[in-house]
């Protein structure tokens, strides 16, 4: 099995239609609001960043290991069977291959043996092997389409499912759970000083991202069926992920929304038109609201002739800090426990109950029956949460 060196039919972001019987019974109205993606399992590695500045083909010696070890071979395939399981119609996969660009991480270029949690999109080796202008576009015209899609897809689920699968053993050599549930947020939720978003970001938020009842739901099935579960191992959310940027992106768009019912007066304003765009860049791409970001919280310089204007923001931005603050934190606090808060979460299974490999660490022969299994205790679970767990009101948990 060896990478893709152009896409399909199906493109950069690609809709994967399902066929075949679910087996659970969700109602319609459920289904239109869950999505099913793979961001990890893609195989192509275009043209134009295989060459460098002279034209010259990269050797595949430079990169070829460490596609095979950053894929998440099987992820598209426990995808399909989840999806089909509960009866979507599609799962959703990014074909850009993981090894040339992350699209769980935010916009930068990855040094030479970052740790795990501090990568950036652009991944290495190809953070050296490619110069300025192809990590430009790079960025431009893959990051931000994947991005301008993901949010078309994203925005009007309230449950999202990531895909991925991690290697059988840790590096000291024990073995890994055969699925892990990741929901919570590196950084926000530890005794650390983060400034991937906005200060307004309430930490708390980062406890989780995905809701504790279905995340236990899902675990006790699982297991039930005579898989085990970890939880958030070996690893937590990356700020980056779409898992957490989508939830930051949601709690902003909800703040902006109750901010504007209570002040009407502000609808329109460029000034706190301008604190919104900064507050929902989360895949920090809009350089005006990392300006204005700047501007606000490092006491930088507003570029000439703009003063007036970022100073006007800044007073908007008060005013929006202050709505926050209000009555003990009572939007957050709405915000925390509301039913219509969306879940998002990455489900990691282990690579082995998927395939067989070969001696480089390539699949050998057709999905391994656990891979179905696992789906299947997985969709199980989301039918219990959906029919009897999921809260009809807001209840404040401790």
């Amino acid at each position: 099995m060896h990478f893709e060196r152009e896409f399909g039919p199906g493109g950069l972001f690609e809709r994967v239609p399902v066929s075949g019987p679910p087996t659970v019974d969700i109602a319609a109205r459920d289904l239109e609001r869950i999505l099913v993606d793979v961001v990890h399992d893609g195989a192509v590695i275009p043209q134009e960043f295989r060459v460098g500045r002279m034209g010259e083909e990269f050797p595949e010696s430079l990169y070829m290991d460490h596609y095979v070890s950053e894929r998440d071979w099987g992820a598209a395939v426990m995808a399909r069977e989840l999806a089909q399981a509960l009866g979507l119609p599609a799962f959703y996969r990014v074909n850009l291959a993981r090894v040339l660009m992350d699209f769980g991480r935010f916009p930068g270029s990855t040094p030479r043996a970052a740790p795990h949690l501090q990568r950036f999109a652009i991944n290495y080796p190809f953070s050296e092997l490619l110069d300025f202008g192809q990590k430009r576009a790079l960025l431009e015209r893959y990051y931000d389409t994947i991005s301008d899609e993901m949010d078309r897809v994203v925005k009007p689920r309230r449950l999202k499912l990531a895909m991925h699968t991690y290697d059988p053993y840790n590096s000291n050599g024990t073995l890994r759970a055969p699925v892990s549930l990741i929901t919570r947020v590196d950084g926000l939720h530890k005794d650390e000083v983060t400034e991937a978003f906005d200060p307004l970001y309430p930490p708390q938020l980062g406890e989780w991202t995905c809701d504790r009842i279905l995340r236990n739901r899902v675990s006790l099935t699982v297991e039930k069926a005579g898989f085990g579960v970890a939880h958030n191992f070996p690893y937590t959310l990356p700020e980056g992920s779409i898992e957490v940027r989508s939830q930051v992106w949601r709690f902003f768009a909800f703040l902006e929304e109750s901010f504007s019912k209570a002040h009407p007066e502000t609808q329109g304003d460029p000034a706190f038109l301008a604190v919104w765009d900064m507050l929902l860049d989360t895949n920090r791409r809009d350089a005006q609201a990392q300006m204005l970001r700047a501007y606000i919280h490092h006491f930088q310089r507003a570029p000439l002739g703009k003063e007036q204007e970022f100073a006007a923001s800044q007073r908007a931005y008060e005013r929006v800090r202050a709505f926050v603050d209000a009555g003990d934190g009572r939007v957050v606090q709405a915000y925390r426990y509301a039913p219509s808060r969306p879940s998002a979460v990455a489900i990691e299974v282990r690579k082995d109950l998927i395939f067989d490999y070969d001696e480089l660490g390539r699949p050998t022969g057709e999905p391994l029956p656990s891979a179905r299994a696992i789906a299947q205790a997985i969709a199980e679970a989301l039918r219990i949460y959906l029919k009897i767990d999921r809260p009809e009101q807001a209840t404040k948990r401790v």
